[in-house]
C-alpha cells in the first residue's frame, strides 16, 4: 500500500491527515497518509530508508527551504522560489529519487483570484520564510507590486515600524505568512497598527488552524476583506495530490 505523509515540527497545527486520510477513504484509494513530526531534518534519511512504501511527502513549517538540501532534483518552480512544500519519491531498482515542487503557488493564486480579478496594485508580505518566498512569487506573476515586511530588517525589506499609514494607503492587500496566530498560540498576530486598515484592504492569512485567525479578526473590525487559509489548504493539497500521481513529473 503506498504510503504518504507530512514532515516538519511540531505538526499538532496540521489539517494534512485528516484531509487525505478522509480522501483515501470517500474515493476509495489504498493508501495512507501519517504524520512525521521531526525535530531536525538530520533525520530525513532515516525517515526514507525506513519507510519503503512512502511515495510522497508534504513539507511544513521549518523546513521548506533547509528541505532543498536533502532532494536530488527540483522543478522550475522551485528553483525561483528557493522553496518547496512537496517532494515526490521514486524508488527504482534500489535506488532512491527524490523531487521537490511547490504546490503552495496553486494554493495562493486559487485564493487571491477569487478576490482580485485585475485590478492589481500593490501588496504586503509579512514575514521571510518559505512560505512568503511562494507567495512573493505568485503575487508578482499576477501583476502587484510586492513589499515584504520582516523582523530583521535588511536590503530592500521593511521593518514592522515602516508600516505606517502613508505605506497602507497604496497597499491592497496584506498576506500574513508567518506561523503567527497557529493553533495553540492562537493570540499571536502580525505588530501592526491594525486601527490604520480600512475597507480598501484585504487580508490573507496563510495561516489555517484556525481558520478565523486574531490577524483577520481585527482586520474585519476595522471592515477589511478578509481570505482564510482553508481554500489555500485544499487547492494545494489536491495539487500536491496531482503531482504524486503524474507519471510525467
Amino acid at each position: 500500500m503506498r504510503k504518504f505523509g507530512l514532515i516538519g515540527y511540531p505538526l499538532g497545527h496540521s489539517f494534512s491527515q485528516k484531509y487525505f486520510t478522509e480522501k483515501f477513504a470517500e474515493e476509495n484509494i489504498p493508501g495512507c497518509y501519517e504524520n512525521f513530526p521531526l525535530s531536525s531534518l538530520d533525520d530525513f534519511p532515516d525517515l526514507i530508508s525506513a519507510n519503503p512504501d512512502l511515495c510522497g511527502l508534504n513539507v511544513t513549517i521549518p523546513y521548506k527551504t533547509e528541505i532543498l538540501e536533502h532532494v536530488d532534483e527540483t522543478d522550475n518552480i522551485v528553483r525561483e522560489i528557493g522553496a518547496a512544500n512537496v517532494l515526490k519519491i521514486r524508488r527504482k531498482a534500489g535506488k532512491t529519487r527524490i523531487i521537490a515542487y511547490n504546490s503552495d503557488v496553486v494554493g495562493i493564486r486559487d485564493s487571491v483570484l477569487s478576490f482580485f480579478q485585475g485590478a492589481y496594485d500593490n501588496a504586503l508580505i509579512i514575514g521571510t520564510g518559505g512560505a512568503s518566498k511562494a507567495v512573493s512569487f505568485t503575487l508578482r506573476n499576477l501583476g502587484f507590486r510586492v513589499l515584504i515586511v520582516s523582523r530583521n530588517k535588511k536590503g530592500d525589506m521593511l521593518g514592522y515600524d515602516d508600516v505606517n499609514a502613508e505605506l497602507l494607503k497604496n497597499i491592497r492587500l496584506i498576506v500574513n505568512a508567518t506561523p503567527l496566530g497557529m493553533f495553540p498560540d492562537t493570540e499571536g498576530k502580525p505588530d501592526i497598527d491594525y486601527n490604520l486598515l480600512d475597507e480598501r484592504h484585504t487580508l490573507f492569512d496563510l495561516v489555517y488552524n484556525p481558520e478565523f485567525t486574531l490577524f483577520l479578526k481585527k482586520g474585519k473590525e476595522r471592515g477589511c476583506k478578509i481570505i482564510t487559509g482553508i481554500k489555500m489548504l485544499y487547492s494545494q493539497a489536491e495539487r500536491s495530490w496531482e503531482i504524486w500521481n503524474d507519471d510525467k513529473l
